[in-house]
């Protein structure tokens, strides 16, 4: 289901931010120009990919380093480990995630 969590003004290029998708808590980014939504809590203890520091289209973990690709929930660390993603739109300066 398609729910509105953030304006487009809200996410710089090069950043995140932890939204909530009715009790999903996502972490929203913007990288090379194009919005992406994955699980917000980190599969290795938990910690807030949103508040990650996002090197062009890879987040890394702010507790522990663990290191996902937005695009597609990858892990670059355990290959065998995946973010849920989720898919964006943009409708007007709404961003939507379907969660």
């Amino acid at each position: 289901m398609w729910q509105k969590v953030a304006k487009t003004s809200e996410i710089e290029n090069s950043q995140g931010k932890t939204v909530q998708a009715g009790t999903v808590a996502i972490a929203l980014f913007k990288a090379d120009g194009q919005f992406y939504a994955i699980d917000n809590v980190c599969p290795h203890r938990g910690g807030p990919l949103g508040e990650g520091y996002l090197d062009g289209a890879e987040v890394t973990c702010p507790w522990h380093a663990w290191t996902f690709d937005v695009k597609t929930g990858e892990c670059k660390n355990i290959p065998n480990v995946k973010q849920k993603s989720f898919p964006v739109k943009i409708e007007g300066d709404d961003i939507l995630v379907d969660a």
